[in-house]
């Protein structure tokens, strides 16, 4: 297993709607095994496979004693909302803010050997999945946001120059992650 590079806001990877797994077999069970790795390393809540550079629609999660992943995520979400709860993300680092989830969900999808799997939770986990799903289909936290505040949390951004940390991290692992997969890294 290996600790992977997280990527942060400004790498297209994280704008790219992300690919359906087809095939499982070892490569996928080692993307599992070192997201999780990775996730556990830097005490994350959840990780999806674009927030480390492959373009493939898996996360990992670990909300208190639940931990696993999801291959191929679908999700039902309840009605109603549950109280907003501040979020924060491995690839925006220093930005946290409130954001509206759904309070309950089912999900289903594969895990890393193909088997069919359903995960319903409520609360954070119900946020975790979520939140992950949305790296899947390309949506950062902040994009859920009221205008004023995804506006404050843009300033933060800009003032931080989150572009050329971005950009020098495309440049170090260009190649490097994902390409066992086939997976783009959107650019």
């Amino acid at each position: 297993m290996a600790i992977l590079g997280i990527r942060i806001i400004g790498d297209p990877v994280l704008r790219t709607e992300a690919q359906e797994v087809t095939e499982f077999g070892p490569e996928i069970q080692k993307l599992v095994e070192d997201m999780d790795q990775t996730m556990e390393n830097v005490d994350g809540a959840g990780l999806a496979a674009p927030q480390v550079g492959v373009s493939l629609r898996v996360f990992t999660y670990q909300i208190g004693d639940q931990r696993g992943h999801i291959i191929n995520p679908k999700l039902e979400l309840s009605d109603d909302f549950q109280p907003d709860h501040i979020e924060g993300c491995l690839s925006i680092p220093g930005i946290s803010a409130p954001v509206p989830r759904r309070r309950h969900i089912i999900a289903s999808g594969f895990d890393k050997f193909g088997n069919r799997i359903e995960v319903e939770g409520e609360g954070l986990l119900a946020r975790c999945f979520q939140h992950e799903t949305d790296h899947l289909d390309g949506i950062l936290f902040i994009d859920r946001l009221p205008a004023e505040q995804k506006k404050a949390a843009w300033r933060k951004l800009r003032a931080a120059n989150y572009s050329q940390t971005a950009n020098q991290t495309i440049a170090q692992r260009s190649g490097s992650l994902g390409s066992s997969f086939g997976a783009g890294l959107g650019h």
